[in-house]
C-alpha cells in the first residue's frame, strides 16, 4: 500500500509539472460554439481541455496562468496555404510543390513539410495554430498540365518534426479543375489550368478551347474510372495482384472518406465541378471561388463547403465593384453555404484574422467571421471532434488575448498548441529587439 501511495504521488507530481498541463484562472472564454463565459477557469491536462467552470481547485504544483482581463479563443485555422512547402516563391530550391505528372494522388504534402520554415513563427504570433498545406498550385509543369497534385495535409503550426505537426496527412486530394475561362484565383493556389485552353480569339479559338476543355474533363473521368476498376479488382483478390500506389490513393476518395479539394473560381466551373462530383459519387470542397453567381442553391442542396480566398484583395476584373472580394463571404453566408477562409499563399497567412474581420465589415456577421477561421474549417476537414472550439475533451489549441483576435490592435498574450505554450517570437521580432537594443 505504501508503494502504491508513493507511485500515485509521483504520478500526480509529474502531471502537475508537465508542460501541457496548466490552469487558466479568471478568464473570459469564447468557445465559438456556445455563449461566452465570463471570469471562469480552464483546466488543461495532457494537452486537452479537461474542465471549464467558474471555480476549479488547482492540484498541488500545477502551473497557474492569471487570466484576469484576458480572453481565451480557439486557435485559428487557415484552410489553404503552402506552409512548410514553400519558403521563397522566387527561389526554386526553396519550393517543394507542383511535382510533375498529370495525376499524382499518391504524393503526400505532409512528408515534405519543413518544420524549421520561418513562416511558422510569423503566423503563430497572430494566433494561427493549424493550417491546410496544399501540394500544388495548378497550371503546367514542364509543359504538362496537372490535374491531381497530391494529398493536402492538415497540420499544426508547431513541432520538431512533420510527424509531430500532423493532424491529418490526407485531409483532401487536390484536384485542379479545368475551366473555359482565364487563369485562376487570388493568390495563385486556386488557379485553374487556363494555359491549357489558351487559344486565339474568334470562333475557331472558342471551338478549340471547348474541345480542349472537354478533352481535359474526359481525361479526369477516365482516370477515375480506372481507379474504380482497380478498386473492384483489388476487392476480388486475384492471384498475382500488383498494388498501384496511384490507384491505392484514390480508394478513400471513391469510398467518400477523403474529399477532393477542387480549385474552381468561376460560377460555371463550380457548376461543372458539382456535376462531376455527382457523376463520380465523391465528396468535394470548392477552393478559391471568386464569384457566387447562380450556384448558391446548388452548393447548398449538395451540402458542399467552400474555402474562400483573400478578402483584402483588389477586384478581379475592371468592371467588378470595388468591394467584390470583401462582400463575397456575406453572399455565401446569405446563400446558406458553409465556408472557411484560406489565404492561398504563405505571404498572407499571418493576416488571416484580419481577412475575416474585413468580411465582417462588409456584411458578414462577426460571429460567422470567427467561425470561418475556427469551427467551420474543423468541420469541413473532418476534425471538429478534436479542434475548432473550446470544449471539454478537445485539444488545447488556444490563444489568450486582450481583445477580439480579429481586431488588429488586439495583442496575443499566449498561444497553446495541444496544451504546450508556444514562444511568440520569429525572425521579425528578433530583428526588432536587436535593433531597438542597439546603443
Amino acid at each position: 500500500m505504501k508503494l502504491l501511495g508513493i507511485l500515485l504521488g509521483c504520478s500526480v507530481a509529474a502531471l502537475a509539472g508537465a508542460n501541457d498541463t496548466f490552469l487558466i484562472r479568471d478568464v473570459d472564454v469564447y468557445p465559438v460554439t456556445a455563449k461566452e463565459m465570463k471570469g471562469v477557469s480552464v483546466l488543461v491536462q495532457d494537452g486537452k481541455i479537461a474542465e471549464i467552470a467558474p471555480k476549479i481547485a488547482a492540484a498541488k504544483g500545477i502551473r497557474v496562468v492569471d487570466g484576469k482581463g484576458l480572453r481565451v479563443y480557439p486557435g485559428l485555422i487557415d484552410s489553404a496555404t503552402n506552409l512548410g512547402l514553400q519558403e521563397i516563391a522566387s527561389v526554386r530550391e526553396t519550393v517543394d510543390t507542383g511535382e510533375l505528372g498529370e495525376f499524382m494522388p499518391q504524393l503526400h504534402a505532409l512528408v515534405a513539410v519543413n518544420p524549421e520554415s520561418e513562416h511558422f513563427g510569423a503566423v503563430r504570433v497572430n494566433g494561427i495554430t493549424s493550417a491546410i498545406t496544399l501540394p500544388g498550385g495548378g497550371g503546367r509543369g514542364g509543359g504538362q498540365a496537372q490535374y491531381i497534385a497530391g494529398q493536402a495535409a492538415l497540420i499544426h503550426t508547431s513541432g520538431f518534426t512533420w510527424e509531430e505537426m500532423e493532424i491529418s496527412r490526407s485531409a483532401a486530394v487536390q484536384l485542379i479543375f479545368p475551366s473555359m475561362g482565364g487563369r485562376g484565383g487570388r493568390g495563385g493556389m486556386s488557379a485553374e489550368i487556363a494555359d491549357l485552353f489558351a487559344e486565339p480569339g474568334g470562333a475557331a479559338g472558342g471551338a478549340n478551347a471547348r474541345r480542349n476543355y472537354e478533352d481535359a474533363i474526359s481525361k479526369i473521368n477516365d482516370f477515375f474510372e480506372r481507379a474504380r476498376q482497380y478498386r473492384t479488382t483489388k476487392a476480388a483478390k486475384p492471384a498475382g495482384f500488383v498494388p498501384d500506389l496511384k490507384m491505392e490513393a484514390m480508394i478513400p476518395v471513391l469510398d467518400g472518406k477523403t474529399p477532393l479539394a477542387v480549385s474552381a473560381s468561376r460560377a460555371e466551373t463550380i457548376h461543372d465541378a458539382i456535376q462531376f462530383a455527382d457523376k463520380q459519387h465523391v465528396k468535394i470542397v470548392i477552393m478559391g471561388p471568386r464569384e457566387l453567381g447562380n450556384v448558391g442553391p446548388e452548393l447548398k442542396s449538395h451540402n458542399i463547403p467552400v474555402i474562400l480566398g483573400r478578402v483584402l484583395a483588389l477586384p478581379e476584373h475592371e468592371d467588378d465593384a470595388y468591394d467584390a472580394a470583401m462582400t463575397l463571404p456575406s453572399q455565401f453566408y446569405k446563400a446558406g453555404v458553409k465556408f472557411a477562409f484560406g489565404t492561398f499563399t504563405n505571404e498572407f497567412v499571418r493576416n488571416l484574422p484580419f481577412e475575416a474581420a474585413a468580411a465582417a465589415g462588409f456584411g458578414l456577421p462577426a460571429d460567422e467571421a470567427l467561425k470561418a477561421v475556427t469551427i467551420n474549417p474543423a468541420e469541413i476537414w473532418g476534425q471538429a471532434d478534436q479542434m475548432g472550439s473550446i470544449e471539454k475533451g478537445k485539444w488545447a489549441d488556444l490563444l489568450v488575448t486582450n481583445g477580439d483576435p480579429l481586431e488588429i490592435q488586439t495583442k496575443v498574450a499566449h498561444v497553446y498548441i495541444k496544451g504546450k505554450e508556444i514562444e511568440l517570437s520569429n525572425k521579425q521580432t528578433k530583428l526588432y529587439e536587436k535593433y531597438m537594443g542597439r546603443q
